[in-house]
Formats: structure tokens, sequence, C-alpha cells
């Protein structure tokens, strides 16, 4: 992860992870559903049906994380050790394991998603949540750490992104007592962006400059322009919110009417034939069929005179 490609990766699995539940939220903000156990999913046991309930997200980052893992140590100069063989022995390559450490979070936290909800009988929110929690809380540590040597630009950039995982971490917390607040999902899915986002930035600014010269780390216009670009990237993911959520209502509000209308009868329907509604109903109705008849009986005589 200490160069172009492995700042890079992880924020743009951050930015693709962050606009899916963008629209999930959207949509559930739109239908007032439940964010975690929504109503549109198919009930029928077809193969789409099976498809649909697969955990694509889990596996995305089982995918994901495998792939930074091998990435990582396919990039290693040298045998990757824990420790030396020299007296007294020393830790080696404490970045590199840190950033093994980070990916293998995120390997886990899928794997979790996957036995929740594709393997245990019956779904387990809070294993879910629980594990997300916590593979924070671990990558907060370990970012904490990580900028011990670290200074001028490179020291900032990474500073305001504990910053955010800082403020990601006490959304996903109080989701743990909230879980289907909208507000508290906005939020994380604001910091899920503003992440990845902010990832592929420093990517460019420490590896990659757009100038083409490294920035200066004793200039102070460098880094004040570094909280900029941060506040640029606020208001770029906002707006970015608030477009997700107005394509998908204005597509929900053309297309999906008459779907919802359907789904909502048929429920009724269902409902209705399973309680004392439907029999007083079905009693209405057959009460009124036989007054229909017995006055077409009365009127039949009439009609023939």
């Amino acid at each position: 992860m200490g160069d172009f490609i492995g700042h890079v990766y992880p924020g743009l699995f951050l930015v693709l992870y962050g606009l899916y539940q963008a629209t999930v939220v959207s949509r559930a903000l739109i239908f007032n559903d439940s964010l975690l156990h929504p109503s549109c999913l198919p009930k029928n046991k077809g193969r789409w049906a099976r498809l649909w309930k697969i955990a694509h997200g889990g596996w995305c980052k089982v995918v994901t994380g495998s792939f930074l893992i091998v990435y990582e140590i396919s990039c290693m100069e040298g045998e990757l050790k824990l420790m030396d063989k020299v007296m007294p022995p020393r830790f080696m390559y404490p970045k590199e394991w840190q950033h093994l450490t980070m990916f293998t979070l995120l390997t886990l936290d899928g794997c979790v998603d996957v036995l929740s909800k594709n393997v245990l009988p019956q779904r387990c929110v809070a294993l879910e949540r629980g594990a997300m929690v916590l593979g924070f809380y671990e990558l907060l540590l370990l970012l904490v750490s990580h900028v011990k040597d670290s200074s001028g630009v490179e020291l900032h950039v990474h500073s305001l992104l504990i910053l955010v995982v800082f403020l990601l971490t006490l959304v996903l917390t109080a989701e743990l007592w909230a879980p289907e607040m909208f507000h508290l999902w906005i939020m994380e899915t604001f910091l899920l962006l503003m992440m990845g986002s902010w990832l592929i930035q420093a990517g460019f600014i420490l590896f990659r400059p757009v100038s083409g010269y490294p920035w200066d780390d004793d200039d102070i216009s460098d880094i004040m322009f570094v909280t900029t670009f941060f506040c640029w990237h606020m208001i770029i993911n906002a707006l970015c919110l608030l477009g997700i959520y107005a394509l998908s209502s204005f597509w929900h509000h053309c297309y999906s009417p008459s779907w919802k209308l359907m789904g909502f009868k048929e429920a009724q329907y269902h409902e209705s034939t399973s309680g004392p509604l439907y029999r007083l109903l079905w009693e209405a109705e057959q009460l009124d069929k036989d007054d229909q008849t017995v006055l077409l009986s009365k009127s039949a005589p009439c009609v023939r005179a």
C-alpha cells in the first residue's frame, strides 16, 4: 500500500461500495422501507432469486481484500519476515505488516457478511455490524501508529484520513443501537465516499502529483491546499449523494409506481385472506349476491307479464 496503486485500489473499492450503498439508502428513503430487510426481494425460488440473495457486498470485500494481500506480498523486495536473525532480533517490515493486517480485516469482514447472509439459517445483523465496527476500530489504531515517522504533507494527508475513519467508527458504533436510523446510514455512506476519494487523492498527492513535481513539506501553501482539497472532496461527495437520491427518486417515480402499487395490492390481498377481515368481506359479498338473486327472481314474472 506504500505506493500509488496501493492507495488507489482500496480507495476505488470504497468509492464503488459507497455509491452502491447510496443507491440502497436512497431507495429505502423513497419507499420508506427497511434498510436491513428490504421488502423488494423476489420471493420465488428460481435461479434469479438465488442470485439476488447472494451477499454481493461480502464477496466484493473478500475478493478485494484477497487481491490486495497478494499485491502487497508481490511488491516485497525480499522475503516477508516478521523478525530478522541478528541478535537481538528486530521486527522487520512494520508498515507492510500493518498493510496486510488492514487487508486481512477487510477480507474477514466480507467472510462474516457471507456467513451471516448465505450460510447461517437466519441472518444475524448484529454479527455483521459488530464485525465491521471491530474492523474499523483496529484500522483506526493501525493508522494512528502508521504515521509516526511521517511529516509535512504526508502527515497532513494521513491525519485527515484518520479524522474520517474516526468519525466513521463513531457512526458505526451508534448503528449498533440504532441499526435502522436513516440519518446514520447517510452519514456512513458519506464517510465511506470520503474515505475512498481521499485515498485516491492521497495516491496522487504522494506519488503522482499533477504538476510532475513532489509537494514541498516546508511550503505552508502546500499544507493549506491539502486541507482545501479535502474540503472540495466533502462538497463533491455531498453533491454526489444528493444527485444519486434525485436520480433514484426520478427513476422510481417514473418507472416503479405501478410495480409498487401491484405489490402493495398483492400484499393486502394475501394478508386479508388469512384473517377475519377476509371472512367478513366474503360474507358481505355473499349477502349481496343473495339479495341480487332474490330481486332478479321477483322481477322476472313482471317482465313476462
